[in-house]
């Protein structure tokens, strides 16, 4: 597998190490090959090329198997009109990929559950992935633009972008428990009238999956009340960012989150949290959400179900056991670790993992 490597900005340089010590312990265990190249991207890439995301990225990037990121964005550039800052290197990326369903899982981690906001029984037991729409709606729509004393963005999709998405939502749902919540805003936009049009013509064609829908506010406020109603959530652009984000207590942390983009040339898998400049370089950041990143691209790019399993079961293993991040709630069992720490712990049982599921399938 050539995986190119966008460590990106802040804390993404140290996130993305960590991912990839996991997974070429893992590769090397069940036989795969992990070949990797580190190229620019962001505010990085504005230093030294001054383009958030250069001609040599993108080249890398279109021959590769998957592309590993990081996180993008810095301070310092804040005062740059949106068309030059780094986080335009990361929808230069998106599209160059093509990839336009991103998935992010949000689990409930039983060693975790008291390191959320929500009462234990309100979240305990939740296992939901949302499926983003990635290439349309307000980020992407023409025409756009700022004035002095006005702005405006246009939200715009197409049955062809909805339905794509929304194949993707299924199929995801017919290896969980079946259940498509697809959520819009359809007492008010025209486009999500659309949408919601297309997902019910395509739900027709996935007999066994229950569909409902769900206006993004009542989505919102289900994610805090009753967030085990969910099984797969199928979102346009906008409203899977924040709600993904909104997903992130659900898990304790939003460094817990992990993604993977799919459905274009080349496969994209990156956490889900951002650069967090003031931690950077202080060897504290939570590697687990790169980490969980790293085990989607083994399941979708290396089909690999054993590896990506095993990783998956020693990031809850290192939990269960006490271990932690600053950023994660502790207990008098717990013990703080660095983001290196963390990641040698987790390739150490993912390893162990993988050598007892080998051993057991041998007997």
């Amino acid at each position: 597998m050539r995986i190119t490597v966008l460590p990106g900005d802040g804390v993404g340089k140290e996130v993305a190490a960590a991912a990839l010590l996991v997974l070429g312990e893992v590769a090397s265990i069940y036989g795969f090959e992990v070949e990797t190249e580190t190229e620019l991207i962001g505010g990085e890439a504005i230093r030294k090329t001054g383009s958030p995301f250069p001609g040599k990225t993108r080249e890398a990037c279109l021959v590769s198997d998957a592309v590993f990121l990081g996180a993008v964005g810095s301070p310092e550039f804040d005062d740059l009109p949106p068309s030059e800052r780094p986080e335009i290197g990361l929808l230069q990326l998106r599209t160059t990929l093509g990839g336009f369903a991103n998935l992010r899982p949000s689990k409930a981690v039983p060693s975790l559950l008291n390191s959320s906001p929500l009462r234990t029984e309100v979240f305990e037991g939740t296992d939901l992935v949302i499926v983003r729409e990635l290439l349309g709606g307000l980020y992407y729509g023409q025409p756009r633009a700022q004035h002095a004393d006005e702005a405006f963005n246009t939200m715009r999709y197409s049955v062809p972008e909805i339905e794509r998405v929304a194949r993707v939502a299924f199929e995801v749902a017919l290896g969980r428990r079946k259940k498509v919540t697809s959520v819009d805003k359809a007492n008010v936009l025209e486009t999500s009238r659309l949408w919601r049009q297309t997902v019910t013509r395509v739900a027709a064609d996935y007999p066994s999956v229950e569909l409902e829908h769900v206006l993004v506010d009542a989505c919102a406020m289900h994610l805090v009340t009753n967030p085990k109603r969910f099984d797969v959530v199928l979102t346009e652009n906008l409203f899977g960012d924040i709600l993904s984000d909104e997903a992130a207590v659900l898990t304790g942390s939003l460094g817990m989150l992990a993604s993977a983009t799919i459905g274009g040339k080349i496969d994209l898998y990156e956490p889900v949290h951002g650069s967090a400049p003031d931690i950077a370089g202080k060897n504290i950041a939570n590697p687990l959400g790169a980490i969980a990143s790293a085990a989607m691209m083994v399941r979708y790019t290396e089909k690999n179900e054993p590896a990506a399993n095993a990783i998956e079961q020693a990031i809850e293993r290192v939990l269960a056991d006490g271990y932690r991040t600053k950023d994660l709630v502790a207990d008098d069992k717990s013990t703080f670790v660095s983001t290196n720490e963390m990641a040698k712990l987790v390739s150490q049982y993912a390893v162990e993992n993988a050598n007892n599921a080998q051993a057991f399938h041998a007997v």
